[in-house]
Order: C-alpha cells, then structure tokens, then sequence
C-alpha cells in the first residue's frame, strides 16, 4: 500500500534506494577495506601560492609535547556555608588536616590544590565531612572531592547547612593551629 502510494507520488521507496550486495562482495567485519582515492577539496592538502614549501627536515620533526598543569599544593581550603534556617552565608578558611566546626557539620580538608595564576583555573581539595547528631554521635556524611570551579557538583547538601570549596590559598588571617596552640 505504501509503496504504491509512494510510486504514485514519484517518490523513491526504502527498496528503490538499497542496493543489495552478493555474499562474495560483502565486507564482514574486521576485513581490510580497499583504499579509496579521493580528491583534496580545493585549498586542502595543499598549501597556498604565497606560502613555501617547508624543507624536509621540518616535515619530520618531533612535535612538541605540552607541559603537564602544575599544581600547587596549599595550606588552607576556603570554604563558604550557608545556614538554611537563618539564612546567613560564611566564609570560613581551614587548614589542611585541621578540622572546623560549622554549625553540626565539622569539615577536615585532607589536601587543597590550584593551578598558576597564568593556567587555567582548576582548584580542588579532598575533604571529609562529619555531622554531629542530636545524640552526639559523629556520623560521617561525606568523603570526597570538591571542586571551586563547580560548587554544586560536590557540595555537602545537609538538611540545615550546605558547605562548598570556594578556593585554596598558602595563608590565612586565621592563625595556623600550631600558633593558636603555642600561645
């Protein structure tokens, strides 16, 4: 019905348009395929009139393999917090292996990295979060990383608090933990 509807309408059907190959010509997979001889299209493969021909030795030699990103490791993980109920928002630095205690939420930053000012910034830190329950129990809830560029990627979402990475740093105005003890 549909090819005769397609037929009346001058139209190709599906049928019209395969062409079915014998068994010998067919291709099973993993067969080497005959190369085919294309063309450049104009102004491709070969170079402009203006432009010389590059001699031979630098044709063939070694590209240039990029340096990897460095990272930088820090002191300190920057943190910002919400409280949900009051809806007040904190900025709050940590050092790393020092835990800080954010309303429930205590936050242990294990490692805190960056990038050079002139890289593209990626800043990213490891952090473990515990929660303080109402029978004082400690309860881990969560242990992983976060990242600065992507704050609602791995943020702690709490029932009354979230927590997110805003940046890593090498000091603070907050005096280091072994400063605070020794005074």
């Amino acid at each position: 019905m549909a090819a005769t509807l397609c037929a009346a309408l001058g139209q190709a059907t599906a049928q019209d348009s395969i062409e079915r190959l014998p068994l010998d010509q067919q291709v099973e997979q993993g067969d080497d395929l005959p190369a085919i001889d294309v063309p450049p299209l104009p102004g491709e493969g070969q170079p402009a009139p203006d432009q010389a021909q590059p001699a031979p030795a630098e044709t063939q030699a070694a590209p240039k393999v990029a340096a990897p990103p460095q990272r930088i490791k820090n002191a300190v993980a920057e943190f910002a917090g919400i409280d949900k109920i009051t809806g007040r928002i904190i900025t709050f630095d940590v050092y790393v292996d020092e835990t800080v205690q954010f309303g429930a939420l205590q936050v242990t930053p294990r490692v805190c990295y960056s990038r050079p000012e002139n890289e593209e910034p990626k800043t990213d830190s490891f952090v473990e979060v515990d929660e303080i329950t109402l029978d004082r129990k400690i309860r881990r809830i969560f242990t992983g990383w976060m990242f600065a560029e992507s704050p609602g990627l791995n943020a702690v979402e709490h029932a009354v608090y979230d927590v997110w990475l805003k940046a890593c740093k090498q000091k603070s105005d907050v005096p280091a933990p072994e400063a605070a003890k020794t005074n």
